[in-house]
């Protein structure tokens, strides 16, 4: 495989939505090369032949190439634990977008898969990668904001409302909880990474205007074992809002990002608010999260530098989604511990 003075090339599955986004933001990377992308629709192929790329209509044909490194999975939730199964299985590092799996069981054997395969695997959790929220991780890390007693956040938008009603992101069984695969199981993920494990958690779903079998808006209320407490949300259909609030005994610490990950314009504006003295305002500008994820994975990969994700965490983040589902259809606190 490659190491730190080579190229690492990777073949992306999927030229949807985030496939077309990762394929063009790492069109020209210094290190990183996509050889080419694998979409069973050959009516979609002109738009990979445009990019410079090879179109590929099966994940066994990047698999078998020597010259590739790794596969980015940008496939839809149910075929993720099949094809990293296959990816692994030929010797290829694995990228998987969220989720890992819809089940703690499929997400535990994948990381088995990706481990007796002796292969990185990568997960899309970007939102760690933002500057903003390395420095909140930083200052609770190092106990700044004194004890922590509660966090809140929310990742909505309206970006997904065109899709067809019969789209897969629409369906229950396939996309669970509403707004979760698309966008809460990023803020489990911080909170995971700032907190550690969840203890309990007791989630809320409603469909207010879409119209969708799972539902556009879910609300979860969460404790840790370490004894915080956090709450978030996210809504498929309104305008775009992220936020996180962590709140400690000495300070809290409020981020706001005006854009989406995949939009290359606005600011994050972090407040930091100490008793008897004013709010501060500090601003981050937009930085790629996504391609420094993408790069993390590969110096991995290359054992130049762990991967800031452990595979506990992985798993435990889809032991969160499929508590939330749980706790959704059943109207009651679910722990993790059973799942």
């Amino acid at each position: 495989m490659t190491d730190d003075n080579q190229i690492f090339t990777v073949a992306i599955a999927g030229f949807g939505w985030w496939g077309k986004h990762i394929a063009n933001r790492l069109v020209g990377h210094p290190t990183l090369k996509v050889a080419g992308i694998v979409e069973p629709v050959t009516d979609n192929h002109q738009g990979i032949i445009d990019l410079g790329l090879t179109a590929w209509t099966d994940l066994a044909e990047p698999c078998a190439l020597d010259e590739v490194d790794a596969v980015i999975l940008t496939t839809p939730n149910p075929l993720h634990e099949a094809q990293i199964m296959q990816v692994a299985g030929a010797g290829k590092h694995v990228f998987c977008e969220k989720p890992l799996g819809l089940t703690a069981n499929s997400a535990r054997r994948s990381v088995k898969a990706c481990e007796d395969a002796g292969v990185q695997l990568g997960i899309g959790h970007e939102r760690r990668f933002e500057p903003a929220m390395l420095a909140l991780k930083k200052a609770i890390d190092a106990g700044e904001l004194g004890t922590i007693m509660h966090a809140e956040a929310a990742f909505s938008h309206d970006k997904l409302i065109g899709v067809p009603a019969n789209d897969w992101r629409t369906r229950k069984e396939v996309s669970p909880a509403a707004g979760m695969t698309a966008m809460g199981i990023h803020l489990s993920d911080l909170m995971i990474s700032f907190f550690g494990p969840i203890r309990a958690l007791h989630a809320f779903t409603a469909s207010r205007s879409l119209g969708w079998e799972t539902g556009d808006v879910v609300t979860v209320q969460m404790s840790f074992e370490a004894g915080m407490t956090a709450t978030f949300s996210a809504i498929l259909h309104t305008p775009h809002f992220i936020r996180m609030h962590v709140f400690g005994t000495e300070k809290w610490v409020e981020a706001l990002n005006d854009s989406h990950p995949d939009t290359p314009d606005g600011i994050v504006r972090v407040l930091t608010s100490e008793s008897g003295k004013p709010v501060v305002q500090k601003t981050y500008d937009w930085e790629d999260a996504v391609t420094f994820n993408l790069e993390a994975f590969a110096a991995a990969a290359q054992g130049r530098a762990p991967y800031p994700f452990t595979n506990e965490e992985m798993v435990h983040n889809i032991q969160v989604l499929e508590a939330i589902a749980r706790s959704a259809e059943l109207g009651q606190e679910v722990k993790l511990a059973d799942i």
